[in-house]
């Protein structure tokens, strides 16, 4: 499916080959401006200077569920990444100097393919089910597991760091 690159790791058993441990119900889909991988920005900050919109549709019996949402200035969403890989345990990004644990990056290819995604909500039509984003970065058609409102009084953490180089468990 994709090409290995130096360094990388793949698991022994593809998850996406296992039986499952939970079900996941998809909510809705994302309509996004991007229809490839090589069109679609690699994070949220990349989606937003890009300056396209995308939407998202919630299907009828999950549509009840936006009540109170109005007048949230910004959403998580919750992902399912299912066209990237789900066997890679080490990768080595085309950015990175070194390869590294799937668990230290934000990587799609995972085992479980969950994107995390923290978007202004532009608009909300939630008898139409439809909430407009300000940006995302996924191909349209990506299914959505969960929305909640995002708070940036118990959400934010201004003083976070990313994983440092070279630090090991």
């Amino acid at each position: 499916m994709f090409e290995a690159r130096e360094g990388e790791i793949a698991l022994d058993k593809d998850p996406a080959a296992m039986a499952p441990d939970a079900g996941v119900v998809f909510i809705g889909r994302i309509r996004s401006p991007w229809t490839t991988r090589a069109d679609c920005p690699r994070n949220m900050a990349a989606a937003r200077a890009a300056g396209r919109q995308a939407t998202i549709e919630i299907a009828p019996p999950y549509r009840a569920g936006l009540g109170g949402l109005g007048g949230t200035s910004h959403v998580v969403v919750l992902s399912w990444l299912g066209r990237a890989a789900r066997n890679l345990i080490i990768q080595k990004p085309r950015h990175a100097a070194e390869p590294k644990g799937v668990f230290a990056l934000r990587s799609p290819a995972r085992p479980n393919p969950v994107g995390l995604h923290v978007a202004g909500l532009v608009a909300l039509d939630a008898a139409a089910g439809l909430l407009t984003l300000d940006a995302i970065d996924v191909l349209d058609g990506t299914p959505v597991i969960d929305l909640k409102p995002y708070f940036a009084s118990i959400d934010s953490f201004p003083d976070a760091q990313p994983p440092r180089h070279g630090d090991a468990p």
